[in-house]
């Protein structure tokens, strides 16, 4: 199977796909092993591995934070890219990468890589849609897709363009903002996957701001998939990768309840 297929694979009209974030290179280099495999363990379906980068324009103080400690670390794209080659036999990996950090190593040798490494998909939240297209047929030529991000504030015709680009998921952010936990699943939310779903073929995924195993079962209900990064990295700084993986599990098993729930009664 390519990167791809096994992206599509992990989504199923059973199963809310669950996708914990993890920054490469935090807490330590050798530490965000023990984060990936926490994750593996508590259920996860896919791993999303950011790749740490000076200016990361669409990420809030807790993953700044993080990105900052990793640099200092010396994660450099060639450990994220061997990081991701740990978990990708078990799981989908996806990076989430700046472009800035594919142009410097070259667009064909950086697919290359991370084809290599097994990665599966690519969320790059500088890359414009109107240029994402010859992107995406180059990543499709080695088996791996790009997952676009649309917002709250998206209009129709935008959705449109990056239905057209995204052979992935289309990655809905919950808020016109940056990264970051929130105490409830923002309203905008809900009508974004709604529109997303209506006019796509791919999954839709939403991100940014779960924080609870509730706004998870509520997002749920209208996702293909869940994002989660934050949350997730504040639970590292605090109790470390056992107690993320610890909370994990929880939201794992509350969406699988409210999916089996929701099941029966239907019968």
């Amino acid at each position: 199977m390519t990167g791809n297929e096994r992206l599509q694979a992990a989504f199923s009209e059973e199963r809310v796909a669950l996708v914990p974030y993890l920054t490469a290179g935090y807490p330590t280099l050798k530490g965000a092993y023990s984060v990936g495999e926490a994750y593996v363990e508590a259920g996860a379906d896919v791993v999303e591995i950011g790749v740490p980068f000076s200016d990361p324009l669409a990420d809030g103080p807790t993953i700044q934070d993080t990105t900052t400690r990793a640099l200092e670390n010396g994660a450099d794209l060639g450990y994220c890219l061997e990081l991701a080659s740990r978990f990708a036999d078990r799981v989908p990996v996806l990076l989430l990468i700046y472009y800035n950090s594919v142009f410097a190593r070259g667009v064909r040798r950086f697919l290359d890589d991370a084809a290599w490494a097994g990665v599966s998909g690519l969320v790059i939240p500088d890359l414009p849609i109107d240029e994402a297209l010859d992107f995406r047929e180059m990543a499709a030529e080695k088996g791996v897709s790009i997952c676009p991000l649309a917002a709250p504030t998206t209009d129709d015709e935008r959705l449109d363009k990056i239905a057209e680009a995204a052979s992935g998921f289309v990655y809905c952010v919950s808020v016109a903002g940056v990264t970051g936990a929130r105490e409830k699943l923002p309203p905008g939310a809900v009508e974004l996957l709604r529109r997303a779903r209506a006019r796509v073929s791919v999954p839709v995924v939403l991100g940014f701001g779960i924080s609870s195993a509730e706004a998870a079962v509520e997002a749920g209900a209208e996702a293909d998939g869940l994002i989660v990064g934050s949350k997730l990295m504040q639970i590292v700084a605090e109790e470390g990768p056992e107690g993320a993986g610890a909370w994990l599990r929880e939201v794992r098993e509350a969406l699988d309840s409210a999916v089996g729930a929701k099941a029966g009664s239907r019968d």
